[in-house]
């Protein structure tokens, strides 16, 4: 384009100079025509000029009239079939993550020899500091209100209380694979009337009044009836609420505290959940099913390879005549919050099991009864007491009378930090209780504790 302009001006300089010379009035008149040829063949060099320019590469783009901002797309999220949401941001902000760690440091006053308390499931031991559970608890409820139907919970569990829980082999035949595992389970609330929940997979027992989480508890150590009774599941758990205040659950699992089935029957479990009144509320329940192993334990699984082409520690080994008898379960509680700050309970449990189905049941009978009272914000003092007959020894291995009483206070300073102490009598109708000297035993056994708590997470209210 430049070049274009300096041609014209030259021109027009040449054809002005001539101009102011002296010539003829037909001079000027062939003057004004040739100037404006020019001008018009200027043009036409300008606008050929223009279209070889557009054709060569890197030429700039044609000015365009500015437009609206653009409205930014937000980013597509992956959803299931039912509509639900499975992107991770859309998963991570109804997720809680909560850790837990208990310890405690316990006396027992027989001094008894190898320094065990007997009938105590989550704290065995006396003259010893004791981690007793350090847990990580990940969980996103379900929330059918902001059209999330689906949820998923995994308590990840290490210290003492495991070797009560699938650590023990007496649970669990092969107990490594799910030692530090105490529920693992997935939740769907189908759109039937109000909403049927369904979680499969591995959950904390309903049974009786108390949990596994000391901080949930009125007292630290658990009671004979929790130790009765199962500690977990696996299987499915369905519940339905029939209104306001009552919610029925049914449970079809493998049986008490088997991820791994002990024989092929499936064991049921009923529950109803009631509030009677506004500051009164009952639990009634129903289990049975056959718990006795109908296959030979194998040896203490080790890392030897499998005799047949499986995995370690699986029995193909029939028990003959196989042990098909039944185990029953009835218990029930009531919880009146009296006032504000006075909480009482009240417990009752009926055992029978059958070894084989003619064979004699043994039988456990046993009721509990709870008080705690809320002194201040920071302070609060709980006792207990419990009478539990152990016909045929189904909790201790005797036949035997055994009570127990515990006085408990707790110090809460901030949330997520407690010290609780505690000291507890038991007693027998029968010499059951260990001592320093090996094979003497005494009626009874007292203990002192202190247990430190310590707990975070978005999780709200009991885990």
């Amino acid at each position: 384009m430049w070049q274009v302009a300096v041609c014209a001006a030259l021109a027009l300089g040449w054809t002005t100079a001539h101009a102011q010379g002296p010539g003829t009035a037909g001079a000027t008149v062939a003057q004004n025509e040739r100037e404006k040829l020019l001008l018009e063949r200027i043009q036409q060099l300008e606008q050929r000029l223009a279209a070889v320019e557009a054709r060569l590469p890197g030429a700039p783009a044609a000015p365009v009239a500015p437009s609206a901002s653009p409205v930014p797309v937000p980013p597509r999220q992956e959803r299931s079939a039912t509509g639900d949401s499975s992107s991770l941001a859309s998963f991570t902000p109804g997720t809680t993550i909560n850790v837990l760690l208990d310890g405690y440091y316990q006396y027992n006053f027989n001094n008894p020899v190898g320094r065990v308390n007997l009938l105590r499931s989550y704290d065995p031991t006396s003259n010893n500091f004791t981690l007793n559970q350090s847990a990580v608890v990940i969980e996103r409820a379900p929330d059918p209100s902001h059209g999330r139907r689906f949820g998923a919970r995994l308590d990840l569990m290490f210290g003492q209380a495991t070797e009560s829980l699938a650590g023990n082999p007496a649970n669990e035949p092969r107990p490594a694979p799910y030692r530090n595992i105490y529920q693992a389970y997935g939740t769907y609330i189908f759109p039937v009337g109000k909403g049927l929940n369904v979680d499969f997979g591995r959950f904390a027992s309903s049974l009786g009044f108390e949990g596994t989480f000391t901080k949930d508890q009125i007292n630290y150590t658990r009671s004979l009836l929790f130790t009765s009774l199962p500690f977990y599941h696996m299987g499915f758990r369905t519940s339905y609420k029939l209104g306001e205040s009552t919610t029925a659950t049914w449970l079809l699992v493998n049986g008490v505290n088997q991820m791994e089935d002990f024989n092929g029957f499936k064991s049921n479990h009923f529950m109803l959940s009631t509030s009677l009144a506004k500051n009164l509320s009952w639990t009634g329940s129903y289990y049975f099913g056959q718990e006795n192993r109908d296959l030979v334990q194998p040896p203490f699984v080790s890392n030897l390879p499998p005799t047949l082409p499986t995995q370690p520690g699986l029995s193909t080994t029939p028990v003959s005549p196989q042990a098909n008898g039944r185990a029953h379960i009835a218990d029930t509680y009531l919880t009146l919050n009296a006032t504000p700050k006075l909480t009482l309970v009240g417990e009752g449990d009926y055992i029978a099991s059958r070894v084989y189905s003619n064979s004699t049941p043994i039988h456990l009978i046993g009721g509990a009864a709870y008080a705690k009272y809320q002194f201040a914000p920071a302070f609060s003092l709980a006792g207990r007491f419990e009478y539990v007959s152990d016909r045929g020894g189904f909790l201790s291995g005797a036949t035997q009378s055994l009570k127990e009483g515990t006085v408990t206070a707790s110090y809460q300073p901030v949330d997520g930090f407690q010290i609780r102490w505690e000291f507890r009598h038991d007693w027998s109708n029968q010499a059951f209780f260990l001592t320093h000297t090996p094979g003497l035993l005494k009626k009874e056994q007292n203990t002192a504790l202190m247990g430190l708590l310590w707990w975070f997470g978005e999780k709200q209210g009991a885990w």
